[in-house]
This record gives C-alpha cells, sequence and structure tokens, in this order.
C-alpha cells in the first residue's frame, strides 16, 4: 500500500493472485496492461470526485477495476455519485478506441491493439453490471435514490446485487456441463467475491445506515442553500423511532408530522431533532410521542 495525494493506493489480494499467476505463465505484459488499463479507471473515479472537493480516503485495485473510498459516503448527492461511478468506465471508452485507432494506422501491432481495446470493452461493459460495488450497482444506487428511501435503497440495492452474483456463479459452474472448457474459474472467483463483498454489506445495512444519519446535517445544509422546501413525513403518534428514521431520503430534508390515528397533527419537528434522539436513544423501539412529551 502506498499513499499518494493523500489518498491510500493498494492491490486487492485478488489482483495479486491473478499476478502472480500472471507471472507464472509469462503473460507478463498483458498483467502490466492490465493493471495501467484498471489504475486509469480508477484514478477517473477520483479526479471527479475531488471535482466535487470529496475526499477519497482509499483506492483499492481489482482485477475488474477498483473501489474508491469516499469519506463522505451517505451524504453525497445521487447525481454527484452517478457522475463518479460512470466516470471510470469513460475511461475505458477513450483507451479502447485509442487502442483501436493504433492498430487501424499501424503504429501497434494488430494482435496486440485487438488484445488492448477488448480488455478495455470488457472491464468497462463487466464493471456496468448492476451489481454493487461496481460501477453499475453504484449508478443503480443513485437510480433508487429517486424511488425509495435511503434504508430501502440499500436493502433493494444488496438484494440484487446478491441475487445477480449468485447467477454469476451458476453461470461459471454450468459451462462444466455445456462446454469442453470446463467451469469458468475466472468468473466464480469474481462472482464469489461479489456475492461475499454484497452479503457483508447487507448485514452492516445498519451500522451504514447510522452513518447516514450522523451526515444529514450536510444535507440541511444544501437545502437551506438552494431554498429547498422539506419533504413532509407524516407518521403516527406509536410508530418506534427506527421506523420514523428509516422513512428518510437521501437528498431531501423532512419536517416530521407527528399525526393521531383521528387525523389530528400533534407536533411537528425537523428532522434533525428526530435523529438525535435516535442516536442517543437506548431503546429504538420506544414510541416517537415518547420522546416529546
Amino acid at each position: 500500500m502506498i499513499k499518494w495525494k493523500g489518498i491510500r493506493w493498494s492491490v486487492h489480494p485478488l489482483f495479486v493472485l491473478v499476478m502472480i499467476g500472471s507471472v507464472m505463465t509469462g503473460y507478463f505484459a498483458e498483467l502490466f496492461t492490465l493493471f495501467l488499463i484498471v489504475l486509469v479507471h480508477e484514478i477517473g473515479h477520483v479526479v471527479v470526485a475531488r471535482s466535487f472537493d470529496l475526499t477519497v480516503r482509499e483506492v483499492k485495485l481489482l482485477p475488474f477495476g477498483g473501489v474508491a473510498e469516499m469519506e463522505d459516503a451517505g451524504s453525497i448527492p445521487a447525481g454527484q455519485d452517478a457522475l463518479i461511478a460512470i466516470a471510470g468506465p469513460l475511461q475505458n471508452v477513450w483507451m479502447g478506441l485509442a487502442a483501436w485507432g493504433c492498430g487501424q494506422l499501424g503504429w501497434w501491432d494488430p494482435e496486440w491493439a485487438s488484445y488492448v481495446w477488448q480488455a478495455n470493452l470488457m472491464i468497462g461493459l463487466f464493471n456496468l453490471l448492476p451489481i454493487y460495488p461496481l460501477d453499475g450497482g453504484k449508478l443503480m444506487q443513485a437510480a433508487f435514490s429517486y424511488g425509495f428511501n435511503y434504508y430501502a435503497m440499500m436493502k433493494w440495492t444488496s438484494r440484487i446485487s446478491i441475487a445477480l452474483s449468485t447467477l454469476m456463479i451458476g453461470y461459471a459452474l454450468s459451462t462444466a456441463f455445456h462446454s469442453d472448457a470446463g467451469i469458468q474459474l475466472n468468473l466464480l472467483v469474481v462472482g464469489l467475491f461479489l456475492l461475499l463483498t454484497n452479503w457483508t454489506y447487507y448485514r452492516n445495512i445498519p451500522y451504514l445506515f447510522v452513518r447516514f444519519l450522523m451526515h444529514r446535517d450536510r444535507v440541511a445544509v444544501r437545502t437551506i442553500a438552494r431554498g429547498s422546501l422539506a419533504r413532509p413525513i407524516i407518521v403516527n403518534l406509536k410508530q418506534p423511532i427506527i421506523a420514523v428514521v428509516r422513512l428518510l431520503w437521501r437528498e431531501q430534508y423532512h419536517l416530521i408530522y407527528l399525526m393521531e390515528l383521528e387525523g389530528r397533527i400533534v407536533k411537528v419537528v425537523p428532522e434533525k431533532e428526530i435523529v438525535d434522539r435516535y442516536l442517543t436513544e437506548r431503546d429504538p423501539n420506544r414510541a416517537v410521542i415518547e420522546l416529546f412529551r
């Protein structure tokens, strides 16, 4: 691991295994090219994130791309998150076109040019699969942020990612029965990695949600700066506080209306009061009205 421009850069153990295998089989040039492609792919993410004044803590390089960890994760607007995600595959577009052009102009050996543009095509398209933490998974998260509250967005992202990772593993295993090539080991390993990552993500949703709540003040600042209207949330007096905070949306600031079953509004509180009470309350299942008596 090295630190450059304030960012920790590391190579994932999965990539290390690929490197060892490539060196042992004599594919060093292909390995070095793959490393450069993945590095430029991740630099694309970092440059766009930095343009939004976001802090990138660490970049982990993987054989099919990488993972850039943002310090501001959870408070980044969905639109910015989508632009950061798509910036990686866009690097593969220009690199692939450049390699193809060099081959057509005779500047590179046609076979080598074909390898480089096909490698970029493979990495770019693979990263667009709607599986977290691939770029396609992050684009899916950004899209879901406009149709679901934050907690539901995380749940659906993890569920879809687990399902698609399982399908990837199943396909890799099924080739043993339909092809003379046997099991697609690379696809199997990547599928297992993505499945494990998303299973861990699913189990850590409660902790990730708390991190989201701890950065809600930034949403308030952006809302006030834009002069945007607060989004109302109407809840029953007896709803547990944990159920109320799970109704918060990613880019919306909320006013919480506490309503009796008869339809009378008892109290209106800004979301900050609800979030602060939740973060300090020992029993998150207490009725929300009990916190404001």
